[in-house]
């Protein structure tokens, strides 16, 4: 690039001998004292050197010489001010090219070099050259590096030193030497060029701004140094960095055209600090939704405190992604558990609060609570320490009173606990490699629509995704493996649980999960469980099973379809009530299970697929649907698909209804379970009352209530042999179990009957 040829513009100040008029003996500006007329300056018509030329007596300390005409500075535009100088006779002065730097407002500028290097003249009659470059950037070779905000300036020499010398002075050229300081490539703009400094200290954030503006589809590029940027900034062209950028915590950088992490890794020379970078840009307003980890992995040597990337940013409700890479973590006492014990009042009148709780300073968001009446996966939703209180995501079934409290903080990888509302946030292709060391992901106060996808989570330490509050409502996983640190840990000392939910409508389908210690707490309603393999068996032989999927709301309203449900089994309970009996509200209910295999191997025979656990009196069933399911134990069998757990009560049987246990598959179960089922009776001596016994049939050892039919299997016939027409009538709920239907005939009879037995009413 050259403005003299690009531009037309004329750089070379007038010739001497177009007259002195044009040379200040001041700064160069308008009105300024000129060298016309003055008695110490003079032409010289045909020097031996310079031809015609200016000869001056210095008679000051600083004899100045500018030209009065106006060279451009431009950014991005490097100029060389070039002048030969020969001392003539007197004293022996020094010689330097000089300048004066104007604003577009035809202001001086302040606080810029505006001199070059001094050269002092030794001999009469030797010709000196000094030289200048002038330009808007601050780089290598620049003599006064004027930045963006002089448009123009006026250049010549200062003679200083002794007074009272003669020296004589040739035309003065400016040339435009710009290609000196491109590189091979031309479709580049240098930030330096337009007054970054690099050095660390100096708010480079204007130059990079006005090198954005100039780019005009050109890559900005970012030299070595350390750019200091004092606020949010926003950069358009594409852009590459040699050089790393210091920001305050709060200040953005949204880099529109390489919003990936491989670009802010390179800007910050921080991965750690690339990625909250990353994240805190993803989550303003941007042209872009995805942050692409472009296959890097990022190692992190503790948590990612999100909302502390973002601090002024307290909900997030647009749609982002995080992509396409992995995230490690490395051992350091930043991952190390915090936990506190402390005394505190529970009152079921205030039913998610614990008061007076002791400690409470170091008790801190996001805390899982365990002690006496405190079910699964309940935690620290704020704290209020002037009050002594905390919010808890769950109530707790252990009734009031005051107890003694332990809270366990995990960490995480990516901690989301801080926003108050996240919503439409998914995390797609990112692989999570815990080591053991760290958790997964902690989800938002409150919000909508998380989602993994494609994602892998290798051995997450205690959590693999956690939700304090309501963070997952229509929290959704597709497609995702999580593997557990607990491989080789016996099924009954397992702690960990990959993921747990408070709110509504979660969906979680086509993945798996390999022995957590629990693979899934759902609360809420609307769940869709659908295409998943879970499975928490070990090496026992003959060992126990505990819950995988774990549901603590009674009128659950979810389905569970097509799984894989491997050396675990279901568990529906109502541990998050407060006061656990039955009162007004709906018991459990709502629950589909079909087309799942299910699958227990060298196992007790005690065990089951599908366990209720009313945490209170009065519990009953009211819509549950297991169908078409295959249930299957290997290397021995169990006894039965499903049971009530009374370790705290027992279900009312007398209320059951809609209850359905159809066309399903078992494999090595000693007993069926069927409902509703048909108990074939064979009478082959005349009696009045027949007895069909559906006790081994009916699901959770429930009552025999009603009678859907009874169909004779051949005629029916009295003592003599002389068939019997009549209608019998039943009489259900018999026997001390009351699981006996009693069949009346009018007269005593013997024969067969198909009788259809149900545990339920059908509304």
């Amino acid at each position: 690039m050259n403005i003299a040829i690009t531009d037309g513009v004329n750089l070379t100040p007038s010739a001497f001998e177009l007259g002195l008029g044009q040379w200040s003996s001041e700064n160069g500006t308008a009105g300024s004292a000129t060298y016309a007329g003055a008695v110490n300056a003079a032409l010289v018509p045909a020097d031996a050197d310079f031809g015609t030329c200016l000869e001056m007596t210095k008679t000051q300390s600083t004899q100045k010489l500018r030209w009065m005409g106006q060279t451009p500075i431009l950014p991005g535009v490097y100029l060389r001010i070039t002048a030969k100088v020969k001392a003539v006779s007197g004293n022996f002065c020094a010689v330097r090219i000089a300048g004066y730097a104007m604003s577009a407002a035809n202001a001086h500028v302040n606080g810029l070099v505006e001199v070059g290097s001094s050269v002092t003249l030794t001999t009469y009659g030797k010709v000196v050259t000094v030289q200048a470059i002038v330009g808007s950037g601050t780089r290598a070779g620049v003599d006064m590096a004027w930045g963006t905000v002089p448009v123009y300036g006026h250049f010549g020499l200062d003679l200083t030193g002794q007074t009272g010398g003669v020296v004589r002075i040739e035309d003065i050229v400016i040339e435009d030497i710009t290609e000196a300081f491109l590189r091979d490539m031309m479709d580049v703009v240098d930030v330096r060029d337009y007054g970054a400094k690099g050095d660390g200290t100096t708010d480079d954030r204007a130059a990079f701004l006005a090198a954005d503006a100039a780019a005009d589809g050109r890559s900005l590029i970012v030299p070595a140094g350390s750019y200091r940027i004092g606020s949010s900034l926003s950069i358009d062209s594409p852009i590459r960095f040699t050089g790393t950028l210091i920001m305050p915590t709060a200040a953005r950088l949204v880099l529109q055209k390489n919003f990936d992490f491989p670009t802010y890794a390179k800007a910050f020379g921080d991965e750690e600090l690339a990625l909250r970078k990353g994240l805190q840009a993803l989550l303003s307003y941007t042209d872009n939704n995805i942050f692409d980890l472009c296959g890097r992995r990022v190692d992190l040597t503790g948590p990612i405190d999100v909302k502390a990337a973002v601090p002024d940013t307290s909900s997030w409700a647009n749609r982002r992604v995080l992509a396409n890479g992995q995230i490690s973590v490395s051992d350091s006492t930043a991952w190390a558990t915090t936990t506190v014990t402390s005394n505190a009042t529970y009152s079921t009148s205030q039913s998610t609060t614990l008061s007076n709780v002791t400690n409470i300073a170091n008790i801190p968001v996001g805390a899982r609570v365990s002690g006496t009446g405190v079910g699964r996966e309940v935690y620290v939703l704020a704290v209020d320490p002037g009050a002594a209180k905390l919010t808890l995501s769950q109530p707790l079934y252990g009734g009031s009173g005051t107890r003694s409290y332990t809270f366990r903080r995990y960490k995480y990888a990516l901690d989301f606990s801080g926003f108050d509302y996240l919503a439409r946030f998914t995390i797609d292709n990112v692989e999570f490699l815990l080591g053991g060391v760290a958790s997964g992901i902690l989800l938002a106060r409150e919000g909508d629509t998380f989602g993994l996808r494609d994602c892998w989570m290798v051995k997450p330490k205690d959590r693999a995704i956690t939700s304090i509050g309501r963070g997952c409502q229509n929290l959704y996983i597709d497609r995702c493996d999580f593997l557990s640190n607990e491989l080789d840990v016996n099924v009954e000392n397992r702690t960990s649980v990959c993921v747990n939910v408070n709110a509504n409508d979660t969906k979680i389908r086509d993945s798996r999960f390999v022995r957590f210690g629990t693979t899934m707490v759902l609360d809420g309603t609307g769940h869709v469980i659908v295409g998943n393999h879970w499975f928490q068996g070990d090496g026992q032989v003959d060992g126990p099973r505990v819950p995988g999927l774990v549901f603590t709301t009674p009128n659950v309203q979810s389905t569970v379809t097509g799984n894989y449900i491997d050396n675990n089994f279901i568990e529906w309970t109502n541990e998050y009530s407060p006061d656990p009996n039955l009162g007004t509200q709906y018991s459990f209910g709502g629950l589909t299970m079909t087309g799942n295999t299910c699958i227990m191997d060298d196992v007790a025979a005690w065990v089951t697929w599908l366990s209720i656990k009313p945490y209170g009196s009065g519990h009953y069933i009211q819509g549950l649907t297991v169908s078409n399911n295959v249930f299957k134990a290997l290397n021995g069998n169990i006894n039965r698909i499903e049971k009530v757990d009374t370790s705290f009560a027992d279900l009312d049987y007398a209320r059951m209804r809609n209850i359905t246990f159809q066309n399903n598959i078992f494999n090595a179960v000693s007993q069926m379970t069927v409902n509703p089922v048909m108990v074939q009776v064979t009478q082959s001596s005349a009696q009045s009352v027949w007895s069909a016994d559906a006790a081994a049939y009916l699901p959770f050892g429930g009552w025999a209530r009603h009678v859907e039919s009874v169909v004779a299997v051949g005629a029916i016939t009295n003592a003599a042999g002389a068939r019997v027409t009549a209608m019998p009538f039943i009489t259900a709920e018999q026997g001390a179990g009351k699981n006996l239907v009693n069949v009346t005939w009018p007269e005593a009879a013997k024969g067969k009957i198909n009788v259809v037995i149900r545990i339920d009413t059908p509304n």
